[in-house]
């Protein structure tokens, strides 16, 4: 569910430029790049500004030797550190703590000091959060309107009477746009505190009445292994990182299987620079850390969609300064290969 990889770099955040058609609509305020289209690909790119922390270091020449004595204690003094800061170790612990592996874990974090934590950072309306959360909260906000704008672009899925289960629906911020859009939806989540705090939000919306067409969610405290049903979309969101490779590839297989039209899934990639930056950050343990954090290819992810059935019809890129994300659209195979 959270892609977040946090640092002792502070860098300043930029907003996000969309530049695709489908997306601009939903970010009307920010200047689109023109598109040029390229295998149908959604691409969305946080505007970084260049990192100066290495021009603020000082030159090798400048440095003071070390004395071979001095140079292996702190080779010894960072050892140290790095096994006090082990993450493996410490989750695995936590783990334990709970009774169980990583989903009970994760369901333990996400009920507790992690509902709190993530519950202000998805609420667009709260301020208190620091310059890191923000950020991860305009990311999470950028794959929300970029799944909506996939569905909205689909000819053979009107979301206006769609079936739709969200898979891990965190405090509702995508069971609620697509239920002000017309669609019957199922919000699931492992976290009770998050589905009791997104069906708040969700009575919120509807007595506001600013869509006629509001239908109420159905809410259910369900894991991703448990889901059942038919739906004309299953849309699973900042999830997948919680789950290791075959995990990961077993409940793509089950999602799918519950889809009728549309698979819309969202991933952190597994890259050489987002696998380095995920393990710096986790050499500082923190409240964020309670739960592993799983990076997946996109070729495993791909496997996983033609095991069962499915191809890739839509590619998005979501990256801020502390977020990233792949957002899949598959659909099945049998649908054609336009």
């Amino acid at each position: 569910r959270r892609f977040s990889c946090s640092s002792t770099l502070r860098p300043t955040m930029a907003r996000a430029a969309v530049s695709t058609a489908p997306l601009s609509r939903l970010h009307s305020p920010t200047p689109s790049i023109p598109c040029h289209s390229v295998s149908s690909q959604l691409r969305i790119h946080q505007q970084r500004k260049p990192l100066t922390v290495a021009s603020a270091l000082p030159e090798v020449a400048d440095l003071p030797g070390l004395s071979l004595p001095a140079a292996a204690a702190a080779a010894a003094a960072l050892a140290a550190a790095v096994s006090l800061s082990d993450p493996e170790r410490r989750r695995k612990a936590q783990a334990e703590a709970v009774g169980g592996g990583d989903k009970e874990a994760v369901r333990a974090y996400f009920n507790s000091t992690g509902f709190e934590r993530w519950r202000r950072i998805y609420d667009p309306a709260t301020d208190d959060v620091n310059r890191v959360q923000l950020d991860i909260r305009e990311g999470h906000a950028q794959t929300v309107a970029a799944t909506l704008a996939m569905l909205r672009d689909a000819p053979d899925v009107p979301l206006a009477g769609a079936t739709v289960c969200d898979a891990g629906c965190g405090t509702g911020s995508l069971s609620i746009p697509l239920a002000a859009a017309g669609a019957s939806v199922l919000a699931s989540d492992i976290s009770a505190a998050m589905v009791s705090e997104a069906q708040r939000q969700a009575q919120a919306a509807l007595a506001a009445g600013t869509s006629p067409g509001f239908r109420m969610p159905r809410f259910e405290v369900r894991d991703l292994e448990s889901l059942e049903g038919r739906y004309d979309v299953v849309v699973c969101l900042d999830v997948l990182i919680h789950y290791p490779r075959e995990e990961a590839q077993k409940m793509i297989r089950h999602l799918a299987s519950l889809a009728g039209k549309r698979l819309v899934i969202s991933f952190a990639p597994k890259t050489l620079y987002f696998d380095v930056l995920k393990r710096v950050g986790e050499l500082f343990p923190g409240p964020s850390k309670a739960t592993r954090a799983y990076l997946h290819s996109e070729k495993d992810i791909e496997e996983a969609l033609r095991a069962a059935g499915w191809r890739v019809n839509n590619k998005g890129f979501i990256s801020t300064q502390f977020y990233f994300a792949k957002l899949y659209e598959a659909v099945p195979v049998a649908a054609g290969s336009s």
